[in-house]
């Protein structure tokens, strides 16, 4: 199972489910969806996520993401617009 998360600037973290939970969730309350559905969405992804994420030691923020938003876009492709669109709409601040 992954321990550690490396960051853009090369710093590593230890890594935390919780800030997976809170980027899907927002990604999910962004894209308009139900508690209900939300929850579904999140538990499909963190499911898969974790099963992935069991065969590996250190991840990079980036694989992660990428692995996230590709579950996304087979489970509930609005939430993995959202995020991607949080994306953009970060990067031009």
């Amino acid at each position: 199972m992954v321990n550690f998360v490396i960051k853009k600037d090369g710093t590593r973290e230890p890594f935390n489910e919780e800030k997976v939970r809170r980027a899907i969730t927002l990604a999910a309350q962004n894209a308009n969806l139900s508690e209900g559905r939300i929850k579904e969405v999140l538990n499909q992804v963190l499911s898969a996520v974790t099963q992935w994420l069991a065969k590996k030691d250190v991840i990079t923020t980036m694989e992660l993401r990428e692995k996230i938003l590709n579950d996304l876009d087979t489970i509930e492709p609005s939430v993995s617009a959202a995020w991607r669109k949080h994306d953009q709409e970060k990067k031009k601040t």
